[in-house]
């Protein structure tokens, strides 16, 4: 009789000691970025009641009606694995009464998470992500620093090529009119559609954007865009975005298509590929080489205003993001490098007054990250005294203060907290004037 030898799981995958360093040094990574922005670790359980997601991630998405692993326990409790993490961190949120500390609240999470689909190159059933949530700021300026730190991750990760596709779906107000006519325009070409995509257009016309399937892509090609009904607090939310991207210096691309799987999103939505050409040699010796482009989708996310109302809360103004550490680890592996070293709490504390100054402290403060100068910030919040009394109780030894004025004459001003004394500096000398200052206290 052959001898038994039991297997992994389909779709499921050990993370053999070779791929550990890899698995640590994106997570050093990672946290090392993200805390010195402010975000604090939590854990959210494995298992949770499937009507969390069923709510949550959205009945008609393909996470709950095909992929997610539901079972029901002894005493008859559904629940699920989690296939995602952000109905967690929700529920979380809401169950814990965090809405009580000062907002808002920055959060980030990794670990395994579980759906039943087809495995192929870099998908797996069980797999890992890392994903980031900030609760509480309905400023558009946090939209944007969460698609950069993704950005610094993966270029501290020596990634190049990214590019980050952008977009808005709206919000309640403007969104009802808007799959009113998309669901008008597949209609009439719904014999071009998939099998799925059949079914989506009677349950969710949204979910039809977000089909790989090549005929529906055609389809889609001519569909009306998001950005095209927009209400005007929903362009004008979006169009922030885009500016502080601009002055963060990161590349984007507008798609106007993109959705993403997931209904509770609304507003900015958002992708991050690592686009690379590569030569292709063609069939016919005279023709030569072709250069041709090939893509890797590396992060996404988005803001989710309306998820706390619908888990049972009220709503909560939410901006997040997860990358796929396994996608990360496959294309990392020709570029090991050291892990990072421990950096030190806070020496400077960067406040800023008004919408342009927000703009100009994206750039700042990576500018500062990069000189290994430790930088704390409050970028939803426009009280100065607010933001010097954080200052303070973090023990700062300066505080950076661009206002209007400043920022229009391309100036800062350094204020020592010890002794209340400001100076005027110029903007592009200040990066080196702190660091002397602090090598002087040091």
């Amino acid at each position: 009789m052959k001898k038994f030898h039991f297997q992994t799981p389909t779709g499921i995958h050990d993370v053999l000691p070779e791929d550990q360093e890899y698995f640590r040094k994106f997570l050093s990574v990672a946290r090392e970025i993200v805390e010195f922005y402010g975000f604090k670790e939590m854990e959210v359980p494995i298992l949770e009641e499937a009507a969390l997601y069923e709510k949550g991630t959205g009945e008609t998405t393909d996470i709950v009606e095909k992929q997610m692993y539901t079972l029901r326990t002894k005493g008859g409790d559904v629940l699920a694995l989690r296939p995602e993490f952000t109905p967690g961190i929700v529920r979380a949120y809401i169950q814990n009464g965090m809405m009580n500390l000062p907002q808002p609240v920055k959060l980030y999470t990794q670990g395994p998470l579980f759906r039943y689909e087809h495995p192929q190159a870099g998908r797996y059933r069980q797999f890992h992500q890392f994903d980031i949530e900030v609760f509480g700021e309905t400023s558009s300026a946090i939209d944007a620093q969460v698609i950069q730190l993704f950005t610094l991750i993966l270029k501290e990760l020596k990634f190049t090529h990214l590019i980050v596709e952008v977009n808005s779906i709206g919000d309640s107000s403007c969104r009802p009119y808007y799959k009113k006519l998309l669901s008008s325009f597949f209609r009439s070409r719904a014999n071009s559609l998939c099998q799925d995509c059949k079914r989506r257009l009677k349950e969710n016309p949204l979910r039809i954007l977000d089909c790989k399937e090549e005929k529906c892509q055609q389809v889609k090609s001519q569909a009306p865009q998001t950005i095209d009904h927009l209400c005007e607090e929903c362009k004008r939310h979006f169009k922030s975005v885009l500016e502080f991207l601009d002055e963060a210096d990161i590349p984007y691309h507008l798609d106007p298509y993109l959705v993403r799987g997931l209904d509770y999103y609304t507003k900015t939505v958002f992708e991050i590929f690592s686009e690379k050409p590569v030569k292709k040699i063609e069939e016919d010796p005279s023709q030569g080489e072709t250069e041709v482009v090939t893509r890797s989708a590396l992060a996404g996310g988005g803001r989710y205003d309306t998820l706390g109302k619908i888990l049972g809360g009220k709503d909560i103004p939410a901006m997040g993001a997860a990358i796929g550490i396994e996608r990360i680890v496959a294309l990392m592996k020709a570029n090991a490098a050291n892990l990072p070293k421990e950096k030190p709490g806070p020496q400077v504390f960067l406040a800023q007054l008004g919408e342009l100054p927000k703009k100009k402290s994206l750039k700042l403060l990576e500018e500062l990250r990069q000189a290994n100068v430790q930088v704390a910030e409050s970028l939803g919040r426009d009280s100065l005294r607010v933001q010097l009394a954080r200052a303070d109780k973090l023990g700062v030894a300066y505080t950076l203060i661009l206002g209007q004025k400043e920022a229009l004459e391309g100036t800062i001003v350094l204020r020592a907290m010890d002794t209340g004394k400001q100076d005027i500096v110029k903007m592009d000398k200040v990066v080196e004037e702190t660091k002397k200052r602090l090598r002087k206290k040091s």
